[in-house]
Parts: structure tokens; C-alpha cells; sequence
């Protein structure tokens, strides 16, 4: 029960812990306004005002992401039996840490062809890791049989942020509507994020119930002993002396 305790904690804390990195995504974003529309990293560039605010929130959402995965990590699932979606959130968490140290260039480019960086290539492939973790961890909690409304909230996410996400990069590789990208990798990031949200709080509330349950049968699981119907006997008389 006590562990019950510490994984509902976990997942409560994880979740707020993502929401304000979440906010703190959304004010940097709106604070940029639609006067330049950009891709989620380039946020994060060291020519943008944002470039601070990008990562505390993107340490945020690690932070975040590393409680969920612990306090998730006794969710079994059917699909990749072998690897746990708590090992996929908490790869996730750790690239997203990677990506909020080691942001993009200026403009933020692909790291290939003469604008190639190291640092575009850390930033880049740290970004697309933690995405596709995510995107694991989403599909394989969508198998959760024991854990139906956890498996329904992935499913519908894990499909969302596929077509929206792949929409933008299709535009962004072929450098066109780029505008029209970069909002659907916005959207697809906050879609993902909000998940991460609700997974923990959903996990939490869980594990609340199982913890109450278990307090019930416990209280109504008294000792044989106590729970025996029959009168206690009294001591056994004694025989009284024969008389002379």
C-alpha cells in the first residue's frame, strides 16, 4: 500500500511538473505572435528571445517525464512485452534533457549539406529520439488491458500525433508551407505532452483507488480468532473431596 503511496506521488508530481513545462511552451510561443512561424527548436536558438524560456520548459518536461516513467513502472503491457512503457517515458525524458542543453543553431537547419553542425546533429537527433520514444510508449500503453481508460487516452493520441506529426515533417523536408509546419509540429508536440499529462494523472488516481481497496479488505480481514462465534468456556470446575 505504501508503495501505492509513492507511485501515486510520483505521477501527480511528474504531471504538474510537465504542465508548467507545457505553459512555459505556450507563453514562449505566443509571446513570438504570427509574425514568424517557427519549428518547436528553433525556439530554442540562440537568436531567439525565447531561447531561455525554451529550456527551462524543456527541463521541465524531463524532470516531469522522469517521475511519470518511475511511478508508471509497474504498467504491463501486451505489445513489446519485454520492454516496459515506463523505459520508453524515461528515454524519452532523457533526450528531451539532451535537446534543452544542446539547442539549435540560428534558423535552426537540418544538419546536412553545407550548414551541417554537430550541434544541429546532437539537438536534431535528441528531438526525434524523445519524439519516437514517446510515440512507443503511447502505442505500447494502448495495448494496457488493465488499464483501459490509460489505453484508450494512448490510442487516440498515438494516432493524432502520428498524421499530425508526419504532415509536418513531410512539409518541413520538402521545405514548403512552412508556416502550416511548424504549427502542425506544435500542435502534434502539445498533443504529446498533454498526454503525458493525463497518463500520470489517470496512472495516479489509479493507484489512489487500488490503495483504498486494499485499506478496505484489510479492515475487514480480522483475525480467525476474533471473528469465532463461540462462547469462550469457563474454567473446569474442580471435583470436591470425597467426605469421610
Amino acid at each position: 500500500m505504501q508503495q501505492r503511496s509513492a507511485r501515486g506521488v510520483l505521477l501527480v508530481a511528474g504531471s504538474f511538473l510537465v504542465l508548467a513545462g507545457l505553459a512555459l511552451l505556450l507563453a514562449a510561443r505566443v509571446s513570438i505572435g504570427t509574425s514568424r512561424w517557427v519549428y518547436v527548436s528553433e525556439m530554442g536558438a540562440p537568436d531567439m528571445a525565447t531561447a531561455g524560456t525554451f529550456r527551462i520548459a524543456l527541463v521541465l518536461v524531463a524532470i516531469g517525464g522522469t517521475l511519470t516513467g518511475a511511478g508508471a513502472w509497474s504498467v504491463r503491457v501486451r505489445l513489446l512485452r519485454s520492454l516496459r512503457p515506463a523505459l520508453a517515458i524515461l528515454l524519452a525524458a532523457g533526450c528531451f534533457a539532451l535537446a534543452s542543453q544542446v539547442t539549435c543553431t540560428a534558423g535552426c537547419p537540418l544538419p546536412v549539406g553545407p550548414s551541417f553542425s554537430w550541434q544541429d546533429l546532437v539537438h536534431t537527433s535528441a528531438a526525434v529520439l524523445g519524439f519516437a520514444a514517446a510515440c512507443v510508449a503511447m502505442l505500447q500503453l494502448s495495448t494496457a488491458r488493465e488499464r483501459p481508460g490509460v489505453a484508450r487516452l494512448s490510442l487516440v493520441a498515438g494516432v493524432t500525433v502520428a498524421l499530425v506529426a508526419g504532415a509536418g515533417a513531410i512539409l518541413s523536408l520538402l521545405r514548403v508551407w512552412m508556416g502550416v509546419g511548424g504549427t502542425l509540429e506544435f500542435v502534434a508536440t502539445v498533443i504529446a505532452v498533454l498526454w503525458l499529462v493525463f497518463v500520470g494523472l489517470v496512472l495516479a488516481a489509479e493507484e489512489v483507488s487500488a490503495a483504498r481497496a486494499s485499506r478496505g479488505r484489510d479492515r475487514g480481514s480480522a483475525p480467525a480468532a476474533a471473528r469465532d462465534p463461540r462462547p469462550a468456556q469457563g474454567p473446569a470446575r474442580g471435583l470436591r473431596p470425597e467426605e469421610p
